[in-house]
């Protein structure tokens, strides 16, 4: 039955598309009719009834879709549009909005957090503005000394968010007619903020010549005077007189930085107790440095800087300072102590204390990679300066040339600029130096610059930041053959772990091997948890073929400072005249993670890989 319906369906296609004027559905209930047709007249006739009444109500709903459609492009598409436009509208004016008041949002705190000083025009009479002295002239002036004090001030209070009053910030204000964002802006900082605001006025006297007067919120007025030659004198001092009432913390540390250490003593003395309960702790801190360079007590100086913590228990390059009194006072170990101290208190390393407030401890552990990256980081991260007492160049060379890295220590005292201010430059440079010509072998030009130093050494601003430092200078004279000058160095120097182990490698020279046991047995129990003098005992004891406790003083150095590449060099070095090649090797390698431009290293390594393969 199937087969013949859609057998009659198919013979009938023919016809529909050889040109049929029926719909395709009227084609196709004929088809079906005609087909039952032949097999029943009547059912026939139905389902034709049937199919014509489909067909019609069909074309009834198509005519009803099609009238709805055009009645919903007339009257409903512009509404649609129009509900779409304000919707669109409304969610801009949202925006808009949230945008403004996510900018007022930013206004308000920085208006709270506002720390500037604002210059604003000074006065002057006409007789001296039509000479060029306007009141905007004399402010930009005092501006141009505020910023030049800013520049020359090596601190690291600006990482403590102290120094926002002596950031790029400075500037000119000039009142505008009109309310615009800047105003509205000022206005918020003025109602909500700290800034310092200065004025003043230039006159004419009958007897000075020229009296220049300053004054703000929180600044008392001061006159300075002088002849009419001398306005640069005056705005010198009158942006002097600003930076010390405005930022004191600061101001003492631009003093000590220009070696006016005196001037810093009296002014910290001075203004701590009058002072912000913020700044005290760096006056102090300030204070106790300008003591140290003056050649002042470091028992005085120690208790200035444990004050300052006691104040501000997070001021960390007041821990910093403690463990370099600590060293001067011979108690190296107390100093490594400390460091242990301010590491918990900082919540571990890296924590909340900086990389660089670690160097005394990284100094004091041979921890050179660590000490370099601190170093290098905070000079790229204050113009090139950094925040040290001294110049960041000679301190790169420093650690460099422990590094055993020639070149790279050559560049850094080379590219060094020079300041007169800074007596450090020129004593650490000869230290550089030295150390540098004694690793060549060059033993008299090692003596020449360490002689030099010992010189330098003795301004008590390079002696209180370089604690131990003249130690070195007897093995220079030693290798000179200068033995008298290298006892009396060793006699002077103090209590030192590298003037202990020094003097034990000195007694091993001169064939005194029991006295050089007992040297650095002394060494090691000045400070038993620093690696140098374990170190140099080990190195002693590989000279002496007692290879079983060299390589255990060897391993001690390298548990108490494992990042130093020169014991693990030590140790591979006794492991070769042993035969334990492989182990050697081990030994090399992690050697030239910590100093990887140490050409002696790269050679002796070279050579046992060769004779391995």
């Amino acid at each position: 039955m199937a087969e013949g319906l859609l057998g009659g369906i198919i013979d009938r296609e023919a016809e529909e598309k050889a040109g049929s004027t029926k719909s395709g559905s009227e084609a196709f209930a004929a088809a079906v009719a005609a087909n039952i047709g032949t097999q029943s007249p009547e059912v026939a006739a139905e389902t034709a009834a049937f199919f014509r009444e489909q067909t019609q109500l069909v074309k009834a709903q198509r005519k009803s879709v099609e009238a709805e459609h055009e009645y919903f492009k007339q009257e409903w598409g512009p509404r649609l549009l129009g509900t779409r436009l304000r919707t669109g509208f409304q969610i801009f004016v949202a925006l808009a909005a949230t945008v403004v008041g996510i900018g007022v949002a930013i206004m308000i705190r920085d208006a709270v957090s506002s720390r500037r000083v604002v210059i604003e025009p000074f006065d002057a009479p006409p007789a001296l503005a039509a000479q060029g002295l306007t009141g905007k002239v004399i402010a930009g002036a005092v501006l141009d000394e505020l910023s030049h004090l800013q520049d020359a001030t090596r601190s690291s209070s600006a990482a403590r968010g102290l120094s926002g009053a002596w950031t790029s910030n400075l500037k000119l204000d000039v009142p505008e007619a009109g309310i615009s964002i800047g105003e509205i802006s000022r206005l918020l900082r003025e109602r909500f903020g700290h800034d310092v605001h200065i004025d003043g006025n230039l006159i004419e006297t009958p007897t000075a010549g020229l009296a220049l007067t300053v004054r703000g919120n929180g600044v008392a007025p001061k006159t300075f005077t002088g002849s009419t030659s001398e306005l640069k004198k005056l705005t010198v001092e009158a942006a002097e007189y600003v930076y010390s009432q405005s930022q004191p913390a600061r101001w003492a540390t631009y003093l000590s930085n220009v070696e006016r250490n005196e001037e810093a003593i009296a002014f910290c003395r001075g203004a701590v107790a009058s002072a912000d309960p913020a700044e005290r702790p760096r006056l102090l801190n300030i204070w106790a440095i300008a003591l140290q360079s003056t050649g002042g007590s470091p028992s005085e100086a120690l208790s200035l800087f444990r004050a300052s913590v006691k104040l501000q228990p997070d001021l960390w390059t007041a821990h910093t300072n403690i463990q370099n009194d600590l060293m001067l006072l011979g108690d190296e170990e107390g100093a490594w102590r400390a460091g242990e101290d301010m590491r918990t208190a900082a919540g571990g390393r890296p924590g909340r204390a900086r990389e660089f407030d670690y160097q005394n401890w990284d100094y004091l552990t041979w921890n050179l990679q660590a000490w370099l990256g601190a170093v290098v980081a905070d000079a790229e991260a204050n113009a090139g300066a950094g925040t040290s007492t001294g110049a960041v160049g000679p301190s790169i060379a420093d650690i460099q040339s422990r590094l055993h890295d020639s070149e790279a220590a050559d560049l850094a005292l080379k590219t060094t600029r020079d300041d007169p201010h800074d007596p450090s430059i020129a004593a650490t440079t000869h230290f550089v130096r030295g150390r540098l010509a004694a690793e060549a072998g060059d033993v008299s030009s090692a003596a020449m610059q360490m002689e030099a130093f010992g010189v330098a050494y003795a301004d008590p601003a390079v002696s209180s930041n370089n604690p131990g430092y003249n130690c070195w200078i007897a093995p220079a004279e030693e290798a000179a053959g200068n033995p008298a000058k290298a006892d009396a160095v060793l006699k002077a120097a103090g209590a030192f772990v590298d003037c202990y182990r020094f003097r034990a490698d000195i007694l091993d020279a001169r064939g005194d091997w029991p006295g050089a046991q007992k040297a650095y047995a002394e060494a090691v129990a000045l400070a038993p948890d620093l690696p140098a003098a374990y170190y140099s005992w080990g190195v002693a004891l590989a000279k002496h073929a007692d290879v079983a406790a060299a390589e255990a003083k060897l391993k001690a150095a390298n548990q108490r400072g494992p990042h130093w590449a020169d014991p693990l060099k030590a140790w591979g070095d006794v492991l070769v005249k042993q035969g334990h090649t492989k182990e050697a090797l081990v030994k090399y390698n992690a050697a030239l993670e910590y100093a990887p431009d140490w050409k002696q290293l790269k050679q002796a390594r070279e050579a046992l890989a060769k004779q391995k393969s």
